[in-house]
């Protein structure tokens, strides 16, 4: 077994987790890459890989860190409170991120829920805005973002510019809304006609196109309802 200590000065910058992070994303890297960033140095008698392999190799993987102690952490030969503090720190953020996607994003089961979502932001703009929420699998709102601001045309609304969003956002499906600023949310042909190319490319993308809301004045119509989608 080769012990000899190789430093992190001397592995090529290509090759270090930093580096590999800013030029790969995250979901490129290895447990082991990403534990070696969170300690960020290694000790006297191994590098700062070596370490994080034996502290996942101690935890048996990732499982056994969801309850760490800081206690467990510093009990490890090279874990200092320092590297303890990060590293638990660390993992307490990703709970708080997990318990909110699953606790407090916004359900959207039906048109209804769409509107309540976006009635009280959307009524009283003077201008219309076109408007995406993106969707998980459980319905859950991870995302929305305004498109345009403008008259709505299909020349505009540029399907490609929607999907990308969705594509980036990992969603499973989309709901589209624009508001009328007379407060009549009646559809236009050119409202259907957005629609109808949305639908078309969802269907290429695999991003499903769930609804597209007219919000008007404490009204609103679905074009999914009216059976458009």
């Amino acid at each position: 077994m080769n012990t000899e200590i190789v430093k992190m000065k001397e592995v090529p910058k290509r090759d270090r987790p930093r580096e590999r992070l800013v030029e790969f994303g995250p979901g490129h890297l290895s447990n082991q890459e990403l534990m070696a960033i969170l300690l960020g140095t290694g000790t006297r008698k191994e590098n700062v890989y070596q370490l994080a392999e034996r502290v996942l190799r101690h935890f048996e993987g990732l499982g056994q860190l969801k309850e760490v102690t800081i206690e467990e952490l510093t009990g490890i030969n090279g874990i200092g409170l320092a590297k303890g503090v990060n590293l638990l720190a660390a993992i307490e953020f990703g709970k708080r991120i997990h318990q909110f996607q699953e606790r407090d994003r916004y359900i959207i089961r039906s048109p209804e829920d769409g509107a309540n979502f976006l009635m009280e932001e959307m009524r009283q703009l003077k201008q219309e805005h076109f408007v995406v929420v993106f969707l998980n699998t459980k319905n859950q709102v991870i995302h929305r973002q305004t498109i345009f601001i403008g008259s709505l045309n299909a020349s505009i609304v540029h399907p490609r510019e929607i999907f990308r969003e969705a594509v980036k956002r990992s969603s499973a499906s989309i709901i589209c809304a624009h508001n009328h600023p007379s407060g009549d949310p009646s559809p236009s042909q050119e409202d259907i006609q957005v629609t109808k190319r949305l639908v078309e490319s969802g269907k290429v993308v695999g991003i499903e196109l769930l609804d597209h809301l007219i919000i008007g004045d404490h009204r609103f119509t679905s074009l999914k309802e009216k059976g458009y989608l």
